[in-house]
């Protein structure tokens, strides 16, 4: 008997790997400090442990001209102009495998020297947005995103956490409410755009808009955190 294919779970990928339960912290500190970084570049850290996804997942690793510590930690033969940037701007690159060519032993072989992207990087934004960090590639970090548990110290923190994946729900399925259908494809953009955008679907009149209106709301709402002028805490 012929059966239809299983649905599977939006953080899933075709290589399921699994670990065990990692605290991700409480949802609404984590959301409150992540908002400020985005505005401030002071990132949330992260308790990585063990795990080396975003370190093995074929990651081009860009160096802005605030890198000259990674820059000169880095054999000049890996670093590259960045494309269409100005002069400063390089970009490290990764070995046939995928890897960063800096992970020695898998660890980080300039640690305390490493760019300001690998010290922002922090793959709970996928596990607060309910979506992948991407497919096949990125099976190491997709299986930290579906071992991340948040605590909720309140009832708003679960609200906010339930806005935040209802947001990236809705630019993933209503993409034709915004004009010309344009909404970030990229994972790790539409996760953080979800993070700014929350506050519109805790909304009491949300269930009453039109799609377009929830989209001009989400393009409202962008522009005002970009301005400043957004919620910097859950």
């Amino acid at each position: 008997m012929h059966h239809p294919p299983k649905r599977t779970n939006p953080i899933q990928t075709h290589r399921m790997v699994q670990e065990a339960p990692v605290d991700a912290g409480d949802f609404a500190d984590w959301l409150a400090q992540t908002l400020r970084g985005l505005h401030t570049g002071a990132p949330a850290p992260v308790p990585c442990g063990d795990c080396r996804g975003c370190c093995s997942s074929g990651y081009f690793i860009p160096l802005t001209p605030a890198d000259s510590a990674a820059a000169m930690a880095i054999p000049a033969p890996l670093l590259s102009p960045a494309p269409g940037m100005p002069p400063g701007y390089q970009v490290l690159g990764r070995t046939a495998q995928g890897a960063c060519p800096m992970l020695e032993h898998n660890n980080c072989g300039i640690y305390p020297a490493r760019p300001q992207a690998c010290r922002a990087y922090d793959c709970r934004v996928f596990a607060a947005a309910g979506m992948a960090a991407g497919t096949d590639s990125f099976s190491r970090i997709n299986a930290r995103v579906r071992a991340w548990r948040f605590s909720y110290g309140s009832h708003h923190a679960l609200a906010a956490h339930q806005a935040v994946q209802a947001a990236a729900r809705f630019m993933q399925e209503k993409a034709s409410a915004f004009p010309g259908g344009r909404v970030p494809r990229r994972p790790d953009e539409l996760a953080l755009l979800a993070l700014k955008v929350h506050p519109v679907f805790l909304r009491a009149d949300l269930p009453t808009l039109a799609d377009s209106a929830i989209a001009a709301a989400v393009i409202a709402c962008s522009r005002d955190f970009d301005a400043g002028l957004g919620a910097s805490e859950a």
